[in-house]
């Protein structure tokens, strides 16, 4: 028997062909194969009649057009994968040149376009799997499930030998499924392919979102070069911050308490000199005893900030420490694997992230509690699995209040750029309502 708990997961299995993100990707199938041959059309005939004329002068410009005519398709392309099966595609950077000779060269040498002119002259053939899915599994799903009804309306008349008249509405190799029982059959099938078209529908549009994402999102090595440009730039801004907060600090803290430990040294030898009383004399020392061991604490503040001294006692140890200091209970679980230490840039950037994500939980969730885990794991190109070492992983979730979100001003935006520095990446899923789970990996070397 079905229990309490049981209840929503059937009703979000039985009404799973019809949440909002099914219906968009059956509206992404149904629209799909015809835009795709419309855009297939159009750029096959541009290059055509653009070979065709490539021996005048009008020939490379009609290349050019359709090359750029293929790239904005391709905009089209990641907007309806963008509004209709949440795909988001990063669009690809564009040449320009300057004049109109210059113009032609650079769209002609675009490398992103060609790809659009390759996604154009492939979409077709990816498109057509979801549309026959649609059609077998939804049109006739619901045919099917409602065939008891249906079979009154839509029927043929057979007549027999002896002239009699009979209505007919589904018939399969001879055999009627009209009847009782048999119709039970046909809406079993029903009910099966309605049940079964959202996997259905994902598994048939796989390729045609490979397609699309592969190439008509950014190519893949100029993706990496700008991603280690913007990283490069951050990672000098964030060094030249670094730099000007020491200054800062020294500037303001440490060097006025030197400052004024000298000025309380030379009012003690004055003292002395003119024969002061003990108990002046003591007041002043004491006040520079207490300048010179504050100076001392700003240093080590200053330098906990730049390297935490407790990271070389290892990143377990220091994410321990971080645990039993936070106003919030934390649960840490470090993975055996990790022990083996990483380097010191991976063990800093982990150390820095447990604590600012530690912080944000205790100022902005609400929660009662956090969960912190450092596991290890393959790395996440198998192609560098045998010399990297694999990655770190660190998991910071709590029970709050959910709905953050990287780049809404809860300081997941500056993590997340600062982990990028060292190839990591960052991701943080937050409902409303909870939990909020982030997760950083970040290779070991």
């Amino acid at each position: 028997m079905p229990t309490a708990a049981s209840a929503p997961r059937l009703r979000h299995r039985v009404l799973a062909p019809f949440t909002s993100r099914s219906l968009a990707a059956v509206l992404h199938a149904v629209l799909g194969l015809p835009f795709a041959l419309l855009g297939m059309a159009l750029v096959v005939g541009g290059l055509l009649v653009s070979t065709v004329l490539a021996w005048t002068a009008l020939g490379p410009w009609l290349m050019a057009l359709t090359v750029r005519g293929a790239a904005a398709l391709g905009g089209a392309q990641r907007a309806m994968a963008r509004g209709l099966l949440a795909m988001d595609i990063e669009a690809p950077a564009r040449r320009e040149g300057g004049g109109p000779l210059g113009w032609r060269r650079a769209v002609l040498g675009d490398k992103a376009g060609w790809r659009a002119v390759g996604c154009a002259l492939l979409a077709p053939f990816t498109a057509v799997a979801p549309l026959l899915v649609v059609l077998v599994a939804y049109v006739y799903g619901l045919l099917f499930l409602a065939h008891p009804v249906l079979k009154h309306v839509n029927y043929f008349t057979e007549r027999g030998p002896d002239g009699s008249e009979r209505h007919v509405s589904l018939q399969v190799g001879g055999v009627e499924f009209d009847s009782w029982p048999r119709w039970l059959l046909v809406v079993a099938t029903g009910a099966v392919l309605l049940l079964a078209a959202p996997w259905l529908l994902r598994q048939a549009q796989a390729p045609h979102r490979f397609l699309v994402r592969s190439l008509l999102g950014p190519d893949p090595s100029a993706q990496r070069i700008r991603t280690l440009e913007e990283t490069r730039a951050h990672a000098v801004e964030d060094a030249a911050a670094t730099l000007r907060r020491i200054e800062r600090d020294l500037h303001d803290g440490t060097q006025a308490r030197l400052v004024g430990l000298g000025m309380h040294l030379t009012m003690i030898r004055e003292l002395i000199g003119a024969g002061a009383d003990r108990d002046r004399l003591l007041a002043v020392v004491e006040t520079a005893q207490g300048n010179a061991k504050q100076a001392v604490a700003d240093l080590r503040h200053l330098v906990r900030g730049i390297h935490p001294p407790v990271l070389d006692q290892g990143l377990d140890a220091a994410l321990a420490t971080l645990a039993a200091d936070s106003a919030l209970p934390v649960t840490l679980t470090v993975d055996a694997a990790t022990r083996r230490h990483p380097s010191p840039a991976v063990e800093s950037i982990l150390y820095f992230c447990a604590a600012e994500l530690l912080a944000n939980a205790v100022k902005h969730s609400g929660a009662s509690g956090v969960t912190m885990e450092l596991t290890s794991g393959p790395d996440r190109d198998p192609d560098a699995a045998a010399g990297s070492g694999g990655e770190l992983r660190l998991l910071v979730r709590d029970d709050g209040r959910g709905g953050a979100v990287i780049g809404a001003g809860s300081g997941l935006t500056g993590l997340r750029a600062r982990v990028r520095t060292v190839d990591a990446t960052l991701t943080c899923d937050s409902p409303p309502g909870g939990p909020t789970v982030v997760t950083v990996r970040v290779p070991r070397a």
